[in-house]
């Protein structure tokens, strides 16, 4: 089971992640809406934090590449995202 704390943590370690691809950070922030400086105030936001673990859980290869690079299994960004706030509702489409 993942603790709040452990997600948070692995979130802020994904969002450290995101912030560094010049790719991939564009799309977040024009899909959230979010600017650069919403990005640096949400990292102490556990709603925001799970904002960003769904939008790369929307991707199987973001999932991959995050978790590459983090060096962590795919499943637990899942898992982190289950024990944010709003994690815990299922999303059917």
């Amino acid at each position: 089971m993942t603790t709040r704390e452990s997600a948070e943590v692995l979130a802020l370690q994904v969002l450290g992640w995101l912030a560094g691809n010049e790719d991939l950070l564009p799309v977040f922030l024009g899909a959230s809406g979010a600017s650069e400086n919403d990005v640096r105030m949400g990292a102490r936001d556990p709603v925001f934090l799970g904002s960003v673990l769904d939008f790369i859980l929307m991707d199987d290869a973001w999932v991959m590449q995050a978790c590459d690079a983090l060096h962590v299994p795919y499943e637990a960004l899942s898992r982190a995202r289950q024990a944010l706030p709003g994690g815990e509702q299922v999303n059917w489409t």
